[in-house]
This record gives structure tokens, sequence and C-alpha cells, in this order.
């Protein structure tokens, strides 16, 4: 307790309490959780490696899919690392410099991903409404500016939220009620009114997804009146399989970030303890889930998986 107060008194150091009221089973969450981000690394660096190793997975598609992998993998690590030093080592101590540099990847990632389902959306358009150009389209160079727009987009608009919170004085009381510095409740800390970081904040999130949402909506009810016109059933298969896998990824993503988003400024009702975990979730579910749709779902990319594990099994 004694060096819990020491740190506690340092002003320059907030103080991350995991998950309030469980304390004492801090140790025996982290199984459950470390268990989540263990499986959400395995599948996706499988994608990564996969990918890279098959040349004849080098397409637009397994491109945004290796970016999206990519995203996964760092949001889950920019709060999983913290937490189970917080569940494991009793470190609960952060400085601000610290705080406010894990804000900015936490809310960058998801921004944008964001912009890669926007992307997938639009290579999906173009590979069914437009396969004749296809291969002109969206070739790698255009993949790779697309993910470096949706790269700098991001840190664009996530930027100014740590920025705008450095500015702000602190209260004595330097407790966040967290496992990771997550942008609402930082702000809740301040000293003065902090109108324009929360505004900003929640403008923002919903400005970003409520557009990426629409266009991705747009694409899919083009692609799924094309789909309806296709007259191959290999074909029809085979586009509708691809375009429910990028469908299931965009709605469980969608759906957890807004359930999040809402639960952290609106679910005051809700335990502190169950809101804490639940936004711990929302990190941990979506690599797994990706993956595994992905995995199950595209045929291409599934025999090639079990290719590689198959191999790997008959030298072991």
């Amino acid at each position: 307790m004694a060096d819990f107060n020491l740190t506690h008194s340092d002003p320059s150091t907030f103080i991350l309490m995991g998950i309030p009221g469980l304390e004492v089973a801090h140790i025996w969450i982290s199984i459950p959780f470390s268990m989540l981000y263990i499986i959400g690394l395995l599948g996706n660096f499988m994608v990564l490696f996969v990918v890279g190793k098959e040349q004849t997975l080098h397409k637009p598609m397994y491109l945004l899919l290796c970016m999206l992998a990519l995203t996964d993998i760092g949001s889950s690590t920019s709060v999983m690392l913290m937490a189970l030093c917080i569940f494991w080592f009793n470190l609960k101590g952060i400085t601000m410099g610290g705080c406010f540099t894990q804000m900015f990847f936490i809310h960058m990632f998801p921004v944008m991903q964001s912009a890669i389902f926007v992307a997938m959306a639009f290579d999906r358009y173009v590979a069914i409404c437009n396969p004749l150009r296809y291969a002109t389209v969206l070739t790698k160079a255009r993949i790779a500016k697309l993910g470096l727009v949706g790269l700098i987009r991001a840190v664009l608009i996530v930027l100014p939220m740590p920025l705008l919170l450095s500015r702000q004085p602190f209260c004595a009381n330097h407790i966040i009620p967290h496992t990771y510095c997550e942008h609402i409740t930082v702000v809740k800390m301040a000293c003065v009114d902090a109108t324009v970081n929360r505004t900003y904040g929640l403008v923002m999130a919903f400005v970003v997804s409520g557009l990426d949402l629409t266009l991705v909506v747009l694409s899919y009810s083009l692609i799924i009146r094309a789909i309806l016109r296709i007259s191959s059933r290999k074909a029809y298969e085979k586009a509708l399989n691809t375009c429910t896998a990028h469908l299931c990824v965009m709605l469980t993503s969608f759906t957890l970030f807004f359930f999040s988003a809402l639960t952290h400024r609106f679910g005051q009702h809700i335990s502190l303890h169950v809101r804490v975990i639940l936004a711990n979730l929302f990190f941990l579910l979506p690599p797994i889930l990706n993956s595994f749709i992905y995995g199950v779902k595209i045929q291409e990319l599934r025999d090639k998986v079990v290719k590689y594990t198959c191999r790997r099994g008959l030298r072991l």
C-alpha cells in the first residue's frame, strides 16, 4: 500500500486500477483474457504467414485482409500488454505521456480498421460488379495507397484527442478505474470544463463510423444486387461466400464499437466492473472472430491454412 500511495502522489503519474471491485480476482481474470489474446494473435499471424508465403494469395482482397490482421494485432496488444502487467505484477502506474500514447494507439487502430472495411467493400464491389476492370483498378500499388490514406486519416482524426487532453490540468485524484487509458475516462478527471474534449471524441467516433458504415452499406447494396443477377450457381456461391465473410466481420466490429462507445458514455446504470470487462472484450473478440470467419468462409484461404497446418503436423 505504501508503494501505491507513493506512486499515487506523483502528479505526473496515473494509476490504472484494472477491474474495480474485482482486484482480488485479477490473477484468475487474466487466464481467459490472456488465452483470448493469444488465440487472436495466433489466428492473425497465421493469416499473415499464409498470405505472405503463398504467391497465389498476393491479391488485393488478401492484402487488405493482412492489413486488417495487423490492425487487430495492434489493437489488442495496445490494451492487453498493460492489462496483463496489472493482473500479473500489480504494475498500475503509468506516466501521463505513456497514458496519452496508449490512448492514441487504442483509438487509432479502430479508425484505421474502419477505413480498411471501406476498402474491402470497394474491392468486392469492383470484383463482382466490374470484374473485367478489377486487375487494372485494384493494383498492388493502389492497395498500398489505400492503406496509407487510411493510416494518415486515422492519425489526423485521433491525434487531437491526446493533444487536447495534454493541455488540461488534472485533479489530485489520478486514479483511472480501468485497465487502459480510455479517452472519455481520462477526460472525466480534468479539473476544468472539458466539453471540447468530450464533444470531439463523441462526434469523431460517430461521424467516422457513420460515414464508413454508410459507404459500406452503399457498396454492398450494389454488390447484392449484382450477385442476384449471376446465373452460374458456382460463381453465385463463391461471390456470396466472400461477401458473407466481409459482412459478418464488419457487422461484428461495428456492433461492438457502437455498443462499447454507448456503454462508456451512457451506461452509468451498468456496474463499473461489467463495463470494464466489456470494454476489454471489445479489443479481444474481433481479432479472434475476424481470423475465424475468414478462415472458414473463404475456401482459398482455408485450403492454404489447412495445407500449412497439416504439413507442420506431419513434420512433428
